[in-house]
């Protein structure tokens, strides 16, 4: 007999109710009243061949507010009102099973729809404070405080606001495409332009020549077909626009993707993604590994270690939410680890990580502070030690880097770490810094030739042993297109303009990694370098948005060779 079932509980004392069962219904919504401030989502027996179980809690337009995704190896799912700044009524919970060869005909059986059985307590009891919830957050660091809820109102409901987004309003002078729509969603900027965009990241695509695996679809079709259509009903084959994420090279066939965040400030209904660079194709990795996987996020990081093979993801931020924990990913047994640490690290997002001789050196990044502080930009240095488990502070000499965040750090010959721009309200940055990894001293660099324009969110990678290279970012203003390489050997930088690097964007991923294989490339794939030979050094640019409201989902590859020439 198959027990399986998909439990609900609603409000804190509310029963739990069974949802879905093995011979019923694949989808059930529920609508949830305004008294229940509380959901928990939960299954119960054996998963057999199903895949996984996808959730989204709507508002009344049945747009969504949070999403979520059951699995053999993460079967529990909390979500509480005061986390999701949208959630101020009754809202919806939308439920639906993916089994393991999932046909046509799941989709249109008819949604069964449920009612709440309500919890009415003996004695009234007050419900609970917002101080009070703080307190039963799962997994919440001690110093945030209750009081962020306020500050983040007045903000608007962006968490990731430029130190120069508060006073322009103005939108980017990106290339206009015919058809592209005006007036949408900005990435960075002042909370009053947090109103529901009617962009997507394939309206992008369609109207600046972008090559994305999704097909176009008009602005005016988004709100109905998101309204109109369950939780994902086909299996998406490459990941969804996004910006905020992580993406690593783990060998020459392969790289992971994790997390992000997209249009209406959704966090990615697909968060963890392979790569296959033999032919440029995308697996959807969330269910492929055991284990707990780390919760939705945007400004974390993921790095690599070679000699461990093991996915190092720390920090980053979701909505109100805040993370310091530690994930480790073991690409040989592909099994997800949190890391019980000793020592103290703040909560940290938009830092930098660097690996050297296996330890992960955290620099800057934001972090938060009671009300009515604004949340500060952090400049000190923390490593972790993973085979002690470990945070500690070096002792660091020299001239320190001033506080910022959204910067980015490059790693050289093993023995210096190259740290250029960020910001800290209200100021952009494009200095740069070097720490020497021997005498643990820090420095200015003095620079010559034409440097980056002060910026933050830029996308940065290793080029060879003396050249690093700086694309795009956001200024305060703008999401910018061009490209510098700097080389240590003389401190000086270079402007290069290649055709592949000219679409301004942000907050995407950038990384150079050993291509094995001279991949093999579609008809469609015109941003891809179809020159780059085997064994040869390649760059690849993912994601990342335009502070229009459009977040791209396509894939960039330029051999390093190429940039090098242009150099």
């Amino acid at each position: 007999m198959d027990d399986f079932g998909v439990f609900a509980v609603f409000g804190v004392h509310g029963p739990a109710q069974r949802l879905l069962s093995a011979d019923g219904s694949s989808r059930v919504a529920v609508a949830v009243p305004p008294s229940v401030r509380q959901v928990v989502l939960f299954s119960s027996g054996p998963w057999g061949e199903r895949i996984c179980v996808n959730a989204e809690l709507n508002d009344a337009d049945r747009m969504p507010i949070t999403i979520g995704k059951l699995t053999p190896y993460n079967k529990c799912l909390s979500w509480e009102q005061w986390e999701e700044e949208t959630w101020t009524g009754s809202v919806i919970l939308n439920v639906t099973l993916e089994r393991g060869s999932l046909e046509k005909s799941d989709w249109s059986e008819p949604e069964l729809i449920l009612a709440v059985t309500e919890y009415t307590p003996k004695d009234t009891v007050a419900p609970l404070t917002a101080r009070e919830l703080n307190g039963k957050r799962k997994r919440e660091h001690a110093s945030e405080g209750d009081g962020d809820e306020n500050k983040l109102t007045k903000r608007g409901e962006e968490e990731n606001v430029c130190p120069n987004g508060g006073t322009v309003e103005k939108t980017t002078p990106v290339r206009k495409g015919r058809g592209q729509i005006k007036g949408v969603q900005k990435l960075f900027s002042s909370g009053g332009d947090t109103t529901k965009t009617k962009g997507t990241a394939n309206v992008a695509r369609e109207a600046q020549g972008i090559v994305g695996r999704t097909p176009p679809q008009s602005a005016a079709r988004t709100k109905s077909r998101q309204a109109k259509t369950p939780t994902q009903t086909t299996p998406l084959v490459s990941p969804s626009g996004r910006w905020g994420q992580s993406l690593c090279a783990i060998d020459a066939q392969t790289a992971i993707l994790i997390g992000g965040q997209g249009a209406r400030m959704q966090f990615c209904k697909d968060p963890m993604w392979k790569l296959c660079t033999e032919d440029k194709s995308w697996v959807a990795a969330e269910t492929l590994a055991e284990g707990p996987t780390p919760e939705a996020r945007i400004g974390h990081t993921a790095i690599y270690d070679p000699d461990s093979r093991r996915i190092f993801v720390f920090g980053g931020s979701k909505n109100k939410k805040w993370f310091n924990d530690v994930h480790i990913l073991d690409t040989q047994s592909w099994k997800w680890t949190m890391v019980e640490a000793q020592g103290k690290v703040p909560p940290l997002a938009y830092h930098s990580c660097s690996m050297f001789r296996g330890e992960l050196f955290v620099l800057g990044g934001v972090f938060p502070r009671p009300n009515p502080e604004p949340d500060g930009c952090s400049d000190s240095l923390y490593i972790f030690d993973p085979n002690l488990s470990i945070w500690y502070q070096p002792i660091v000499t020299g001239d320190m880097p001033s506080p910022r965040s959204g910067h980015s750090a490059c790693v050289m010959q093993e023995r210096k770490i190259y740290v250029f721009g960020g910001w800290d309200t209200p100021v952009c940055y494009n200095d740069m810094y070097m720490l020497d990894l021997g005498l643990m001293e820090f420095s200015a660099v003095k620079t010559t030739g034409k440097a980056p324009s002060p910026r933050s969110w830029h996308g940065s990678a290793v080029l060879s042993d003396t050249k690093f290279l700086v694309h795009g970012g956001y200024n305060g203003n703008n999401a910018l297109s061009d490209t510098f390489i700097f080389d240590i050997d003389t401190n000086s930088w270079t402007e290069v303009t290649l055709p592949q690097l000219a679409v301004p964007r942000a907050g995407h991923s950038i990384i150079a990694m050993e291509m094995a294989d001279n991949p093999r490339f579609s008809a469609e794939d015109e941003d891809v370098d179809k020159n780059t030979g085997p064994g040869s050094r390649t760059l690849l640019v993912f994601g990342g948005g335009d502070n229009e409201g459009n977040f791209y989902s396509d894939l960039t590859t330029v051999a390093v060779e190429e940039l090098l020439a242009a150099f």
